[in-house]
């Protein structure tokens, strides 16, 4: 078994990642009935014996003690990293796995990022070596963060740029949250762009997530669950995005729903690394299988089902609902429309007992309505986890790689163009040491050459595939 550690960072980070601690526990509670430590647990958790003093050896085998999340969270704002060490969560960790400062990064890409990123290197580096040594082998690094904020998105692509100096060979995942148009963060399209251009070069892949999409998710459950159509299939708390059941008892906070989506999100991703399945998917072969260019690696996912059900024999006609469903609109955590852009490749990680078979047929049922670039028309990765998510009998993750993220990436320049050109703001960002006009304009070049990439792959869409000649072997 492998080990991952979640590095979270700034506020929409460290929210998201609280819920995804909470989940993770609940899932692994719910299928490890005798409180054993056992491999599953040991991908995301340590087993302490805190009777020793100190943060105490690590337990292989035998009864949990006192599990230890492999995080790290940073946020130089305390405000939300204290909530969490007061929450219920606050046993799952210690103070050698925070890092905090007093006063934000004042929605400035370049203090998170120049002046704290400096501050706090060593500081880093030694926390995240002290992950790394708990770790039998260390596959996977996920990053959470927001690309609006300061720290998020400058802190937060620091830290992925450390791991790749300091870790090159460990993959690095990042789930970024990015702004919605209508964004009270007045800088965020400079951060953005910003951070885009170190996601560019330094992640092995990226999930990107959008507000918006998570807000209309979030609504149209709500309004499913309160029109009745869905009679008794229906339970009134929605575990993909409500807390019920969890170690959470206070009032839920507003964006919970929405970040309990993102925590899902994870949670699928990682089941195949955790559990037991007929067909695995290991996290790196993600990273193989859906990345043909280094820098094409946002991947866009969608989730299926988002509500719970009550009746657990699902008919298999329902179990193909699912796989349409993963390719609509509605269940995309993105706004794009993947079935009329191109894709490059494509994965499903299904959760439950679904059948080899029940894959291919869904697969081939789909398959004529997606368009596939022309050399890699069987670009699809399938893995099959055995244990569901809790309280449903089967769950869907898609992730496809797949031209359509192109018109968010133009819309952010667009608005970053917009600030831009009358250099709005720029002071303020000019004023911190290490900060030059030219970072500005690096960082919307590098976005034009993404967006640019994505023209040059849509404008083979439709042009029949011609197989190169094969070489002629003279006998």
């Amino acid at each position: 078994m492998t080990q991952s550690v979640v590095v979270q960072v700034g506020q929409c980070g460290n929210q998201v990642g609280c819920r995804f601690w909470d989940l993770a526990l609940r899932e692994h509670a719910a299928v490890n009935k005798k409180g054993i430590y056992d491999e599953a647990l040991s991908s995301f958790f340590r087993n302490v014996d805190t009777r020793s003093g100190g943060d105490g050896p690590g337990i292989y085998k035998g009864k949990i003690c006192s599990l230890k999340a492999r995080a790290l969270l940073i946020d130089m704002e305390e405000g939300v990293v204290n909530e969490i060490l007061q929450g219920p969560l606050r046993d799952v960790f210690d103070s050698k796995q925070l890092i905090t400062d007093v006063s934000g990064s004042g929605n400035n890409w370049a203090v998170g990022h120049k002046l704290y990123g400096y501050q706090y290197r060593e500081n880093i580096v030694e926390k995240l070596r002290k992950s790394a040594e708990h770790c039998d082998c260390l596959q996977c690094f996920f990053i959470i963060h927001s690309m609006g904020g300061g720290t998020g998105s400058g802190l937060g692509t620091f830290v992925l740029n450390l791991l790749e100096d300091e870790f090159p060979e460990v993959y690095r995942f990042v789930t970024s949250v990015y702004p919605s148009g209508e964004d009270d963060v007045i800088t965020s399209p400079y951060n953005s762009v910003l951070a885009m251009k170190e996601l560019n070069e330094h992640a092995d892949c990226v999930l990107p997530v959008e507000n918006e999409s998570l807000f209309d998710i979030v609504n149209k459950i709500n309004q499913m669950i309160n029109s009745g159509k869905l009679g008794s299939t229906m339970k009134q708390n929605s575990l993909v995005t409500s807390s019920a059941g969890s170690v959470k008892t206070l009032q839920e906070k507003p964006f919970d729903a929405m970040n309990n989506i993102v925590a899902n999100l994870l949670l699928n991703l990682t089941s195949s690394a955790r559990f037991e399945g007929s067909l695995n998917m290991d996290l790196n072969e993600i990273s193989m299988n859906l990345v043909p260019f280094p820098r094409l690696h946002y991947l866009v996912s969608s989730l299926t089902p988002l509500y719970t059900l009550a009746d657990v024999n699902v008919p298999s006609r329902r179990l193909d609902q699912m796989f349409s469903d993963a390719f609509s609109r509605d269940h995309q955590l993105i706004q794009a429309d993947p079935k009329h852009s191109l894709y490059l490749a494509c994965a499903l990680l299904v959760r439950g007992n679904v059948q080899v078979s029940d894959l291919r047929r869904n697969i081939e049922r789909l398959k004529s309505s997606l368009h596939f670039v022309s050399w890699n028309q069987e670009g699809w990765k399938t893995g099959l986890c055995s244990v569901p998510p809790v309280g449903h009998s089967h769950s869907l993750l898609a992730l496809a790689n797949n031209t359509c993220v192109k018109p968010t990436f133009i819309e952010l320049k667009e608005r970053f163009m917009k600030l831009y050109k009358k250099k709005a703001h720029l002071h303020h960002y000019l004023q911190i040491d290490g900060m030059e006009q030219s970072c500005f304009s690096e960082a919307v070049s590098s976005l034009s050459d993404l967006i640019e990439e994505y023209n040059e792959l849509d404008a083979t869409k439709g042009v029949p595939g011609t197989d190169p000649s094969r070489l002629k072997i003279a006998v």
